[in-house]
């Protein structure tokens, strides 16, 4: 299924948190796409794409979560400006700030959409957005970036997105987290020496990534032009609606609220308990 088939003469709800999303908590953003997931799932709504941006925070998977020193890595996280949660959902440790985008696509899961059709949507989707690229974006893993996948998007050996995928209560949440600006690099070597203090090179539960910064970079850096939130959110809504969607700014209905407070307390209280957890050990 390519991209016109999904977003031709359909209609899709606009959830725009680009703004907002600063100031509020990042968990938020776990609970409001399993809260659209769930109305996407049950039919009660259409398909819905939001984009958010948040203050500067230290997404951890749960796996790092179980570092050796992962204490010590944390409170390098926090010395450095970032607040830290821990998501529920796969993946290793990402940042989020004001330089970072992300979207998700959310539709009703289809037993016949693959989970690499959800991959390959979100790749193809933002080679439209990004059509004057200055190289191919391609996407295979890039060895030394954070949170390395098999779909990491990069231009020229430079990674600058990373996709994922969620999928409950029968909707399909596929999200994409895009580096507009600032310092890729930068933006590593912070997780780089997170990692070096979380795992002190001592035996750890899974391989964590050995960051190598250089290979990644920002949207800004590599097209060597200046790139605002607001220039990817113009690129984006005008190629969707160039494959012929149909966009409706929109909000919360009063039932998705309710449903919202119940999931976001859920999602606070795990990720408190995976910090009090390793505080502990």
């Amino acid at each position: 299924m390519n991209v016109k088939d999904m977003l031709a003469n359909q209609t899709w709800r606009w959830l725009d948190q680009s703004s907002s999303g600063l100031h509020f908590n990042p968990l938020q953003s776990f609970a409001l796409d399993d809260t659209l997931c769930t109305s996407v799932g049950e039919g009660s709504s259409v398909p819905v794409m939001r984009a958010w941006v948040h203050s500067p925070t230290a997404v951890l998977g749960i796996q790092d979560s179980r570092l050796p020193y992962v204490q010590d890595g944390i409170q390098y996280l926090k010395d450095n400006g970032y607040q830290v949660i821990v998501r529920n959902s796969g993946g290793l440790a990402v940042l989020l700030d004001k330089g970072i985008f992300n979207l998700s696509f959310i539709f009703k899961e289809n037993k016949t959409f693959s989970i690499n059709d959800g991959y390959n949507f979100m790749w193809n989707i933002i080679k439209i957005i990004f059509d004057d690229a200055p190289g191919l974006i391609d996407a295979y893993e890039i060895k030394g970036s954070y949170c390395p996948g098999s779909y990491d998007l990069s231009i020229n050996g430079k990674k600058f997105a990373g996709i994922s995928q969620r999928r409950i209560r029968g909707g399909a949440a596929v999200q994409v987290y895009l580096a507009v600006s600032e310092s890729g690099a930068a933006r590593a070597e912070l997780l780089k020496y997170f990692y070096e203090r979380a795992a002190r090179g001592e035996p750890a539960r899974f391989e964590w990534p050995r960051i190598q910064p250089s290979v990644m970079a920002s949207l800004t850096e590599l097209y060597d032009q200046s790139f605002s939130i607001n220039d990817i959110l113009y690129r984006l809504l005008t190629s969707v609606k160039e494959e012929g969607a149909l966009i409706q700014p929109s909000s919360l209905t009063n039932e998705e609220l309710h449903r919202f407070d119940y999931l976001y307390q859920r999602v606070v209280e795990r990720n408190n308990k995976a910090l009090q957890a390793e505080l502990k050990s």
